[in-house]
């Protein structure tokens, strides 16, 4: 069965859309057509989410308008963009595990008898309907979560056929995929354009990707559209070049002064990542880079405890090979993860809490200092410029740049005992001025005797301003360890293989 979905095409014109003072978007001007997939592509800061924000509802634009079919739109909410014929996958499946696959494609949309009860047996008929118009056999009375991966995202993109949309926005689609899952997916992609004439937005890192899926490619630079072309105009060169802009960030290049070794991998290998050998030493910065899926965050991961891990881990020529997290901060090794909200930073708790929290044990002996923990944040906030420097301020009213200075200055106290600092996309969700400002942080801290420190990051401008020396990791493994100096069009094609 083949779905009858409307074919419209998509017109965003003069878009813009401004946070504070920063401008994000800067008048947007696209055109997409029915039966097409056209690749969104940028380096971070583009504007990419943004523009996605948008289109999706999450996100109202200060000016300009969206146009599907002859109905122009000067925003939308969730609902109404999902009204308009809009629908959005994210990396993070939008579903619940303990309900059948028929369930889920029917969430918040049930079909209802006169007396208010579910039809079951309609909704799972139509969800076979779905799914066999997707190529794809899976059960509609399995539960979600004994599912793979891949047929969870198939289910995600069948509730998504559900209302018949125009546009399908597929963000990351394939992170967390297999090479199989992958090559499905890509199949799945070119026939719901194809067959269903479904305008597709494809955005992802992974610029082989889009060699072998896109028809048209669009690259965003600093709010605005660099350019749109035909795929067969295309090759790797041309999409690595065009991610890659000039640095807008100078890298200190006076003389720096490194130490003797601190910290040494030998044949050191995370859940899923390695070998690595390394020598870091004293007062370096080393940078970790690759695409989604390269092995950045596991292998972080792995050092701080997190994760299993084996090989030879020294510090100081002690072997301090961590298999928790509490057993990796007695031994001198920190984690400031990606996720503030989710794994670092307590929002309801104050701003003096969230900066003291893993001092306490030291602190409290055997009742808290209060005076001492306040002198304690009036020294960091200074030192880290932090605004507002109010200690009971709670850490979700900090903006993202003022609670990553919290996240940091954990490990910048004068009671911290820590040597390595694990930093995890450090400036994600910070904006210009603080990723700056957090810069000078990270490089005082691996400037303290016997610190050093290890950031992952998506960003080749972030490697490039930054560190010292960088890893590059392609599905784990290190493919080279170089100095950032070749720049960040040469660590992009290293990340690519």
């Amino acid at each position: 069965m083949s779905l009858d979905l409307t074919t419209k095409g998509l017109s965003i014109r003069q878009l813009r859309k401004s946070f504070d003072a920063q401008e994000v978007l800067k008048g947007i001007d696209l055109d997409l057509q029915a039966g097409e997939v056209h690749a969104l592509l940028g380096p971070n800061g583009a504007g990419k989410s943004t523009l996605l924000g948008c289109l999706s509802g999450a996100v109202t634009p200060d000016s300009g308008e969206m146009v599907i079919g002859d109905t122009a739109y000067k925003h939308f909410t969730p609902t109404s963009a999902f009204e308009a014929g809009m629908a959005s996958i994210y990396q993070h499946f939008q579903l619940i595990g303990s309900l059948s696959v028929s369930d889920n494609i029917f969430l918040v949309n049930e079909l209802r008898t006169r007396f208010g009860t579910t039809r079951q047996r309609a909704q799972r008929n139509r969800s076979v309907e779905l799914l066999e118009s997707l190529g794809v056999e899976v059960d509609p009375n399995s539960l979600v979560e004994e599912l793979s991966v891949g047929e969870q995202q198939t289910v995600e993109i069948a509730r998504a056929l559900l209302k018949e949309p125009s546009v399908l926005i597929l963000d990351e689609p394939t992170a967390a995929l297999s090479e199989n899952e992958v090559t499905a997916l890509l199949e799945l992609v070119r026939r719901l354009a194809q067959d269903h004439g479904l305008i597709v937005i494809y955005v992802t890192h992974l610029l082989r990707e889009v060699l072998e899926v896109a028809d048209k490619v669009t690259v965003l630079r600093d709010g605005n559209v660099l350019w749109t072309r035909e795929i067969n105009e295309l090759n790797l060169a041309d999409l690595v070049h065009a991610i890659s802009p000039e640095s807008s960030f100078v890298r200190e290049r006076h003389s720096k002064q490194i130490g003797p070794p601190l910290i040494t991998l030998e044949q050191y290998r995370s859940s899923w990542t390695g070998p690595v050998d390394l020598t870091l030493h004293q007062g370096e910065i080393v940078g970790v880079f690759g695409l989604l899926g390269s092995g950045r965050t596991d292998l972080l991961e792995g050092l701080a405890g997190v994760k299993t891990a084996r090989g030879k881990l020294t510090l100081n020529q002690r072997n301090i090979l961590s298999h928790s997290p509490q057993k990796a901060r007695q031994q001198g090794i920190v984690l400031v993860a990606s996720d503030r909200k989710e794994q670092s930073l307590f929002g309801s708790m104050s701003a003096c809490e969230n900066l003291l929290l893993p001092h306490y044990s030291t602190l409290s002996r055997p009742w808290r200092p209060l005076g001492k923990e306040k002198a304690i944040f009036q020294r960091l906030a200074k030192r880290v410029s932090l605004k507002p420097a109010d200690p009971h301020r709670e850490g979700a009213n900090f903006s993202g740049g003022n609670a990553q200075k919290l996240m940091v200055g954990r490990w910048m106290t004068d009671i911290d005992s820590s040597h390595l600092l694990l930093l995890d996309e450090p400036t994600q969700g910070v904006d210009v001025g603080a990723r700056q400002e957090l810069y000078g942080l990270i490089r005082d801290y691996a400037a303290q005797p016997e610190h050093a420190v290890i950031f992952a990051s998506s960003d080749p401008e972030e490697i490039v301003a930054l560190a010292d020396r960088v890893i590059v990791l392609v599905e784990g493994e290190v493919v080279s360890i170089v100095d950032p100096s070749i720049g960040e069009e040469k660590l992009i094609a290293l990340a690519h293989g």
